[in-house]
């Protein structure tokens, strides 16, 4: 699908909503609408940034621009995460073409940045700018005898181009070029990075051929999808998305490729998302499943049971990309995007406790189980390990979901360990797991008794939040899913969300987040899903199209959030949250015609 527009910046920022993505699995840069790579983490996603103009206008970007006023179009390749832009200016039309290239193995043993130049009429000069910035380490630039080499940091970077880009300026901070696109001209220029390792300095024509590989390799993917029904090319689109996320390297799944951007302008929460919680790795893993993509549900699923086995006894509620514990949250010294600080890296949800944890796990494991697969030895003592501390933990209070400083008895929370204990014994009666079946069974109905007894208010006829209070939470419109129903108390608890959370087809997260934050994409994927469920998929389905046509401002590539008086993007990108409930969603439509 093209985006026809006129990109703006304002005091030096894109729209977030104006970004697209491109990435390998191990690195993922955002493309501005004018041709600007704000934001590339190399050479892994929660590596510093090379290049953040995110967070400050001068905070380093690889720009390819016109050099007078232009407009564009762009899409993705079809099933393909290849990104082409084509550049309208008085004067003439030029297509690039760009992609973070894999090679015949995989990933490269170096990042291979690739941007390819083709002039469609007339003629378009194009200025480039590469401007590193020296969070990875300082900035040295040297002529080495086989081509210009910035070192930074321990990184090894060059610029690779042919002669027809003229060199106008080279410093060790910024290298401008330019380039004139004629009718029928082709080149392709490229930024490679090698951290603590030889860099190899392909040909040109290598590095541009891996534009066609990659793009060949993303539609392999997209094509063996299992997924036939409603809304097949959102489905497919935002499974490619999805995919930016899960860590080659490791089979790790991440929250988001970005760090610190605000869920409300000018405001202080600005998280950093480029690392593993349970929750998402979970999701992550069903929708995959539920998708056929059997190697990334695997390799997804094995690093989410080493991970925590090698953790214990308890499970951390967020990891690294590598397994380890999560850094200490500290901030950045950057103005913050639009003025939005403080910028934070590192994450104190790391200290939490989130008891739907142990929700997510089980229940990943018995979809596992259910679609045929087999669960080893060790994965089985794991998972009749973590019931076992459902049964000794479900009474205590948590951060809940949301990650909240106010420890309370959160609602979602214990409908997660009732699903855990509900999962255990499903799994041990069928025998794919060694464990006391009647005693997890007999566990969970004590637990939702407690919720039907402490969390229910007769005045809003709904769950709550937590127990003792009338406050609603979004969240408990994903339990629809789970088989917790009884007695319609969820089916009145959607109705009260819907009437107090919701504007629209968007959805708050709480009650007062709206003072706090814009709308939250996933929990409007799970109203969608509430409908579904519970047996309203007409409804689900004319929900589901309003609900696309705020999200497809950025054509696939969702952000947390969504300020739903402007419509513009919030809050860290691609986001996996977002991603994935909006495949569930589509799910739900089919699983309950």
């Amino acid at each position: 699908m093209l985006e026809a527009l006129q990109p703006q910046r304002s005091g030096g920022f894109l729209p977030l909503e104006h970004y697209a993505a491109i990435g390998e699995g191990r690195s993922v840069a955002l493309v501005g609408a004018d041709g600007s790579i704000d934001w590339w983490c190399a050479p892994d996603m929660d590596s510093p940034p090379l290049f953040n103009r995110l967070h400050d206008p001068d905070g380093g970007r690889f720009s390819l621009t016109p050099t007078q006023p232009f407009s564009i179009e762009r899409r993705y390749r079809p099933n393909s995460n290849v990104l082409e832009t084509v550049f309208v200016t008085e004067t003439g039309t030029a297509r690039v073409t760009e992609s973070i290239n894999s090679g015949a193995g995989g990933r490269l043993p170096w990042c291979e940045l690739a941007r390819r130049i083709e002039g469609l009429s007339g003629q378009v000069e194009f200025e480039i700018v590469i401007r590193p910035i020296c969070a990875q380490g300082k900035v040295r630039r040297v002529n080495h005898p086989n081509a210009a080499i910035r070192y930074i940091g321990d990184l090894t970077t060059t610029f690779c181009h042919p002669d027809e880009v003229s060199i106008v300026e080279g410093s060790d901070h910024q290298t401008t070029a330019r380039y004139r696109a004629d009718a029928r001209s082709r080149v392709c220029i490229g930024y490679l990075v090698a951290d603590k390792a030889p860099l190899a300095i392909p040909e040109l024509p290598e590095i541009d051929s891996r534009i066609d590989f990659s793009d060949d390799e993303w539609r392999r993917w997209a094509e063996k999808l299992s997924y036939d029904g409603p809304f097949k090319p959102d489905f497919v689109r935002c499974a490619l998305s999805l995919k930016f996320l899960l860590y080659s390297k490791t089979g790790a799944i991440a929250a988001a490729a970005t760090s610190g951007l605000p869920e409300r302008i000018g405001g202080d929460k600005n998280y950093d998302y480029r690392y593993a919680w349970i929750r998402d790795a979970a999701y992550t893993i069903k929708a995959f499943l539920r998708a056929g993509a059997l190697s990334e549900a695997i390799a997804a699923f094995g690093w989410l049971i080493r991970t925590i086995d090698e953790d214990g006894p308890t499970p951390s509620v967020v990891y690294t990309l590598s397994g380890g514990e999560v850094p200490d949250e500290r901030v950045i010294e950057v103005p913050g995007y639009r003025g939005s600080s403080p910028v934070r890296t590192g994450n104190r949800a790391k200290s939490q406790v989130q008891l739907s944890c142990y929700g997510d796990l089980l229940e990943t494991a018995s979809l596992f189980a259910d679609m045929g697969h087999v669960l080893d030895p060790s994965t089985a003592r794991l998972i009749a390990r973590m019931a076992d501390q459902v049964v000794d933990r479900w009474q205590e209070k948590d951060s809940g979901l949301w990650e909240l400083e106010n420890l309370q008895h959160y609602t979602f929370s214990k409908i997660g360990c009732w699903l855990a204990l509900d999962r255990a014994s499903r799994l041990a009666r069928h025998g794919h797991i060694e464990g006391d079946a009647d005693r997890w069974l007999s566990e969970s109905l004590k637990v939702r008794d407690w919720i039907d007894t402490h969390c229910w208010s007769e005045a809003k006829n709904a769950y709550t939040f937590y127990a003792g209070t009338e406050k609603l939470d979004a969240a408990l419109l994903l339990t629809t899913r789970f088989g917790f129903e009884h007695g319609g108390r969820l089916r009145t608890t959607r109705d009260a969300i819907q009437r107090e959370l919701a504007i629209g087809p968007l959805v708050y997260r709480y009650s007062g987040a709206a003072d706090e934050e814009g709308t939250f994409v996933a929990c409007s994927c799970w109203l969608v899903e509430a409908f579904a469920f519970l047996g309203e998929v007409v409804q689900a389905e004319l929900m589901l199209k309003d609900l696309l046509v705020p999200l497809g401002n950025n054509f696939g590539i969702l952000c947390e959030q969504i300020d739903p008086r402007t419509g513009a993007g919030l809050g860290n990108l691609p986001q996996g949250l977002s991603h994935l409930t909006l495949l569930h969603a589509i799910f739900s439509l089919q699983e309950n015609r």
